[in-house]
């Protein structure tokens, strides 16, 4: 009938925002393949920004759960959330906090839930991208070289920051080697990156050597080979080791070698990308061999070998 009102056509229903919530966090993990520390990581902003919501519109926080609908959030909502957290937080968490939200409204109006994204009009804030902390190739080396213990524990160390130095991947990837991910034959380690994307990387002879020392020993002491599968690096309980715990193992080399940059698991990935771009690889090779799914990832890793061409230019050139 022509004169029949949208409303009367589709009746409205309220769309609990939380329920909509643990949905996109159902899809992120299940559809993207998103790791389930990232998903922790966007549920923990989205339960923020829903508990604001939730003041917001005067409401309590079981009030929340019960009453909050996607259609209480409007750009005004989110433009007052992003004025609270410019309150506390720096630029590049709000960029971060910013993005959720724009992947979640996102995700609603693709399903049609909503009909218009209330992050559309704002704009990321701009910050100052931090460059990353990396080593000289003598202070990796001194690092290196610090790990020299025969104990199982001690060659286990020293096998873990070669690799991680010797293939540039991630901590999360390191812990997650698997013995069969390992082929002494061609040098090279089969990962599972971020999303599950698994890529082949070269790893290098001393790094092979290193994990073939320590798992000869292991198997010396406890039975433990390479014939079957299982974590690669284990724990003293030979269980899978921990990101976590590999930090705690390079903070304590780092005190032994009085290091005075801060470095981190991340930051010998760091160090073996700066190195590779100064040696001469490509932009692109960089990005195949660290897993970056854009090019614009890898840049940021261009700063040292764009200061060293300055400083060559400058103290080379005679109309400098």
């Amino acid at each position: 009938m022509a004169g029949t009102r949208t409303a009367d056509r589709f009746p409205m229903t309220r769309i609990g925002l939380t329920e909509q919530i643990d949905f996109f966090l159902q899809v992120l993990a299940s559809e993207k393949g998103y790791s389930a520390h990232t998903i922790r990581a966007y549920g923990h902003d989205l339960a923020e920004f829903a508990g604001y919501a939730a003041r917001a519109a005067g409401l309590s926080e079981e009030e929340e759960k019960r009453s909050l609908a996607i259609d209480d959030v409007d750009n005004l909502t989110v433009r007052g959330y992003l004025g609270l957290l410019h309150r506390k937080n720096e630029k590049v968490t709000i960029a971060r906090k910013l993005s959720v939200l724009r992947s979640f409204f996102r995700h609603l109006v693709r399903h049609r839930l909503i009909t218009e994204d209330p992050t559309a009009a704002i704009l990321t804030p701009k910050h100052s991208r931090r460059m990353p902390f990396y080593l000289s190739v003598d202070d990796m080396f001194r690092l290196l070289d610090q790990t020299a213990d025969d104990t199982v524990l001690g060659l286990r160390n020293r096998a873990l920051f070669e690799t991680l130095y010797g293939s540039g991947i991630r901590v999360s990837e390191l812990t997650g080697l698997n013995v069969f991910d390992v082929d002494f034959s061609s040098g090279c380690l089969r990962v599972s990156g971020k999303g599950n994307r698994e890529r082949i990387v070269p790893v290098g002879e001393k790094a092979l050597n290193r994990i073939q020392t320590y798992r000869d020993r292991l198997f010396a002491y406890t039975g433990i080979g390479l014939a079957v599968d299982g974590p690669l690096f284990l724990n003293k309980n030979k269980g899978r080791l921990s990101s976590r715990s590999v930090g705690r193992i390079l903070e304590a080399l780092i005190r032994k070698c009085s290091l005075a940059v801060p470095i981190s698991p991340h930051g010998i990935r760091h160090s073996f990308a700066t190195h590779m771009l100064d040696a001469g690889a490509d932009l692109r090779t960089v990005q195949k061999l660290l897993g970056h799914k854009s090019l614009s990832t890898t840049q940021k890793y261009t700063h040292v070998s764009i200061d060293r061409l300055m400083a060559a230019y400058d103290s080379a050139h005679p109309r400098r």
